[in-house]
């Protein structure tokens, strides 16, 4: 048997569409449940169906109905599947023995799978007692793929003491696509211009075609005529899509209390303490938020890898980010139609906000897909981290400090600290500042005999940091690594 081709029409997804196909096409008796989920508006759907239409599959799109409607819509389409005629199902039991009937050692693909489990509460549980030994989908032979986007409710299926747990053999999550091949996916070869546009959209492909019509910016000049035409056009789908991301969400209930955590994170205040002053609350009545919000896959908690219990909160959605930051403040201008004065007004906000953090993030993406070779080993961690600097009682902020792999009964090797510049240019006096890091971490017992010192920069390096620096690839025990945007967008 030939394996499925993935269409030219699925851009990139190469890694998923592997293991869809593995999975569909799997001989093995104990491959018979498969977990798809993402958030929104990544693919998952156009993924999946590309899959069933390859392999002849059985394809079901779940709404928001009751459990009468759903079954009756469910009747429909495995009737359409079977060859036509008309099937009305009492309950789930009963369509689940038909459409395996009908499938046999087929796939299934049931999408936005949390509908049908929030109308019928009972559906794990039958889909358990099928895909038991004596099931009627491991007697068909039948494999099943569920999809969903609510991602506390996919999170939730394959734990604890949930009917489905221990029974799924593949759990795949569609993540939006990585800084470069979204850059390919745009259209856009100018780096800059790249980065200033996946600071607003991120990775999502749906923002590329549905939300904006295939609108891109065609050059750096055009960037700030398509912000206007785009995100900050009320006619446009993208104007609302932030608040319907968390609108979204069913775990969600005070949606202001979760504006406020978001917004407190993306005006710079990344901590657990930081964001309860900000919004005026208790750490304590921030838990549950934190918490489902991470769930959620709207942020993301990071560990500071020099001290132990500090952790750093990071939207994982760039449109959320340019949203809090810019869009909800003037707000008021936005929906009058006066986008023009919006975003004059908010350049200052934009650059420091937005495109500076989401910058020193695209360059830890970087660091984390480097080879071994540009840092002399194998990767452990990438992240941002503080060195604390009793002499000066202040902390040196490192943007992009990459460890090596923790090994018992060895220092921690830390093998680069770097420094991350957006807008400015950078000199020796940000080689120096890491020197000091580097230095102050030698005495808590770290390994940095190889640390690599590197500079990050957006905006260039000047002459004498160009006359002591080396490029991406050089090896010096001494010199600075200088990586540049050009670096950051080449193909490894």
């Amino acid at each position: 048997m030939s394996m499925p081709v993935k269409p030219d029409r699925v851009f990139d997804r190469d890694r998923e569409w592997g293991g869809l196909v593995r999975f569909a096409t799997s001989s093995s008796p104990d491959v018979r449940l498969g977990i798809v989920s993402g958030r929104r508006r990544q693919g998952k759907t156009y993924l999946l169906d590309a899959l069933a239409e390859e392999v002849g599959g059985f394809f079901f799109t779940a709404t928001d109905a009751t459990e009468i409607e759903s079954l009756e819509g469910f009747g429909q389409a495995v009737a359409e599947h079977a060859g036509g005629g008309r099937y009305a199902f009492r309950d789930w039991g009963e369509a689940l023995e038909r459409l395996f009937a009908v499938v046999g050692d087929g796939l299934v693909v049931i999408d936005e799978f949390p509908y049908l489990s929030k109308a019928s509460s009972v559906l794990p549980s039958e889909l358990q007692r099928a895909l038991d030994p004596r099931g009627s989908a491991r007697r068909a032979g039948t494999r099943i793929l569920l999809c969903g986007s609510a991602m506390s409710v996919m999170g939730r299926l394959l734990s604890g003491s949930a009917p489905l747990r221990g029974r799924a053999s593949m759990e795949l999550v569609v993540r939006p696509l990585g800084y470069q091949s979204s850059a390919r996916f745009w259209g856009i070869d100018d780096p800059r211009l790249a980065v200033l546009v996946h600071s607003i959209v991120g990775g999502t492909p749906a923002y590329r075609r549905e939300f904006v019509a295939g609108d891109a910016p065609d050059s750096l000049a055009d960037f700030d005529s398509w912000v206007l035409r785009t995100v900050l056009n009320p006619q446009v789908p993208l104007f609302r899509e932030a608040r319907y991301l968390l609108a979204e969400e069913a775990e969600i209930r005070d949606v202001a209390l979760y504006h406020a955590v978001l917004g407190a994170i993306a005006g710079g205040h990344t901590t657990r303490g930081g964001i309860a002053n900000t919004i005026g609350r208790t750490s304590t009545d921030i838990g549950h938020p934190l918490s489902v919000l991470e769930d959620a896959q709207l942020i993301t908690r990071e560990a500071d890898p020099f001290n132990r219990g500090k952790s750093t909160y990071r939207i994982a959605e760039p449109l959320i980010v340019f949203y809090e930051a810019v869009m909800r403040r003037e707000w008021t201008r936005l929906e009058r139609g006066n986008a023009d004065a919006a975003w004059a007004n908010s350049q200052a906000t934009f650059r420091s906000q937005v495109v500076g953090p989401h910058f020193e993030g695209l360059c830890r993406d970087w660091a984390m897909s480097a080879d071994a070779e540009v840092f002399g080993d194998l990767l452990g961690q990438v992240a941002s981290a503080t060195v604390n600097d009793p002499k000066d009682r202040c902390q040196i902020q490192i943007d992009v400090a990459v460890l090596g792999p923790e090994e018992a009964g060895t220092p921690r090797r830390i093998l680069s600290l770097g420094e991350v510049k957006w807008d400015q240019t950078m000199t020796l006096g940000h080689v120096d500042k890491l020197r000091r890091a580097r230095d102050l971490l030698s005495a808590k017992g770290y390994d940095t005999s190889e640390t690599v010192l590197a500079c990050y920069s957006g905006a260039g390096f000047d002459e004498n940091l160009r006359g002591v620096g080396r490029a991406v690839g050089r090896r010096s025990s001494d010199s600075p690594m200088l990586v540049d945007l050009k670096d950051l967008y080449s193909q490894s």
